[in-house]
C-alpha cells in the first residue's frame, strides 16, 4: 500500500534553498550591526524586495507571488536562522494585509496590496493599546462616522514597523454600546494627517524592528478605507490572528535552528580535557533534546500551515485555531529553551556579543510574547478543547 509522504513539496525545497542562499549572504552577515544600532536595515528590506521574498503571500491579482501559507512560513523561518529583526519584515507584511484579504473588498484590496507586492510600501497591525493588550476588546480608540468619512482618535500601542511602514490596519470603536461587536478596521495611511509615531521602544531584543506607538490625532479618512463592514472590526482581528500566529512560530523555528546550528558547529570545534567537547554525552544529550523539541515544533507548524491555507481558500477549518495557537506556543517555547542551551554549550563565549547566540536569545523571547502571549495561547487552546 503506498500514500503520500507528509511533507513539503519539491517547490517548497527549492523556496528554501534561495531563502537560506540570500539569508546568508546578505542578512547573516549585517545581524550583528543591526542589532547593535537598532535602525530598521533598508538595505535587507530591499535585498528581499529584489527577491521578491517580502511579501511572497499576496495573491498573484494584486502582484504578488501568489504562495501558500507553507511557502510564507519557510521564508520567514530562513529569514529568522540569519536575524529575527529581519524576519519580521515578511511576517508584518503578512499580519497587516490579512484582514483585507479576509474581509476587504476587491477595491481596496488592489489600491493598498498592489503596492505591498511591488515593494513600494509596508503594512503593519494595530490592535493593541496601552490598556488593551491581552483584553484587546478593551480598546479605547474611537472612529465616528462623519459625512462619508470617519474620524479617529487613541493611541496604538506595541506596533511593529511603526514609522517605517507605510499603511496600518487600525482597530476602532465605532459603536462603544456593541462591546466587541462595536469594533470596525480600517486603513490608516502613514500620510494622513494627525498621525505620528511615539519614541521607539528600547527592548531587549528584535532591535532592528522598531516598535512605537501610532497615535491618531483627529485622523479624518474616507470611509470607503473601512475594512469589511461596521462592527465586524474584532471578529476579523481574531481570524487574522488564526493565520498569522503561525508566522511567530514560523520566527521561532527559525531562530531556533540558527542557534542550534551555530552550537552545532561550536561544541565539534571546542576542545576540553583534550578532545572536542562533541564527544561528551552531556553536550550529545543537550543537542539531541534541542533538535527533537525543534522538530516536533516545526511538524506542528507545518501542519497548522498546511490549515491556514485550506482556511484561506475557504475551506472551513475547525480546528485551525486549536492548531495555531499550539504551533505558536510550542514553537517559542522551544525557542526560549533551545537558545538557553545554545548559550550554556557555549559557556563564557555565549554569554557575549562576539558570538550570536547570545542575540538569538534575547530574539527569542518576544516569541513568547506578542500576538498573544503564550498564557492567552493557552487560553485559546483550552476554550477550543471544552467548546
Amino acid at each position: 500500500m503506498s500514500f503520500p509522504l507528509y511533507a513539503p513539496a519539491e517547490e517548497h525545497h527549492m523556496l528554501r534553498e534561495a531563502v537560506r542562499a540570500l539569508a546568508d549572504e546578505k542578512i547573516a552577515p549585517r545581524a550583528a550591526e543591526i542589532d547593535a544600532s537598532g535602525e530598521f536595515s533598508w538595505d535587507v528590506y530591499r535585498d528581499l524586495v529584489a527577491a521578491d521574498f517580502h511579501a511572497v503571500h499576496i495573491p498573484e491579482e494584486f502582484g504578488g507571488a501568489g504562495a501558500d501559507a507553507l511557502a510564507v512560513v519557510i521564508v520567514i523561518e530562513e529569514v529568522a536562522r540569519a536575524c529575527g529583526a529581519s524576519s519580521l519584515i515578511p511576517a508584518v507584511n503578512k499580519l497587516g494585509t490579512v484582514p483585507l484579504l479576509l474581509s476587504g473588498g476587491k477595491e481596496l484590496n488592489k489600491r493598498y496590496l498592489t503596492p505591498v507586492a511591488r515593494g513600494d510600501a509596508m503594512f503593519s497591525y494595530a490592535l493593541s493599546e496601552a490598556e488593551a493588550g491581552s483584553d484587546a476588546a478593551a480598546m479605547k480608540t474611537r472612529a465616528v462616522a462623519d459625512g462619508d468619512h470617519y474620524v479617529l482618535n487613541g493611541a496604538k500601542m506595541w506596533i511593529t514597523n511603526a514609522g517605517v511602514s507605510e499603511f496600518y490596519t487600525v482597530m476602532a470603536v465605532t459603536d462603544p454600546d456593541a462591546g466587541a461587536r462595536g469594533i470596525s478596521a480600517f486603513v490608516v495611511e502613514k500620510s494622513d494627517e494627525g498621525v505620528s509615531f511615539g519614541p521607539k521602544e528600547r527592548k531587549l531584543g528584535i532591535k532592528g524592528s522598531p516598535t512605537r506607538q501610532v497615535i491618531l490625532d483627529n485622523v479624518r479618512i474616507p470611509a470607503d478605507r473601512m475594512i469589511g463592514a461596521p462592527g465586524t472590526g474584532f471578529i476579523t482581528a481574531l481570524a487574522t490572528l488564526d493565520h498569522t500566529r503561525i508566522t511567530i512560530a514560523a520566527q521561532a523555528l527559525g531562530i531556533a535552528q540558527g542557534a542550534l546550528d551555530y552550537a552545532i558547529g561550536y561544541v565539534k570545534e571546542r576542545k576540553q580535557f583534550g578532545r572536542p567537547i562533541a564527544d561528551f554525552q552531556g553536550v550529545q544529550f543537550t543537542l539531541a533534546d534541542m533538535a527533537m523539541k525543534l522538530e516536533a515544533a516545526r511538524q506542528l507548524t507545518y501542519a497548522a500551515a498546511a490549515k491556514s491555507e485550506r482556511a484561506m481558500h475557504g475551506e472551513p477549518q475547525k480546528d485551525l485555531t486549536f492548531f495555531s495557537s499550539a504551533a505558536k506556543c510550542a514553537a517559542s517555547d522551544a525557542a526560549m529553551e533551545i537558545t538557553t542551551d545554545a548559550v550554556q554549550l557555549l559557556g563564557g563565549y555565549g554569554y557575549t556579543t562576539d558570538y550570536p547566540v547570545e542575540r538569538m536569545m534575547r530574539d527569542a523571547k518576544i516569541t513568547q510574547i506578542y500576538e498573544g502571549t503564550n498564557q492567552i495561547q493557552r487560553v485559546v487552546m483550552a476554550r477550543q478543547l471544552l467548546k
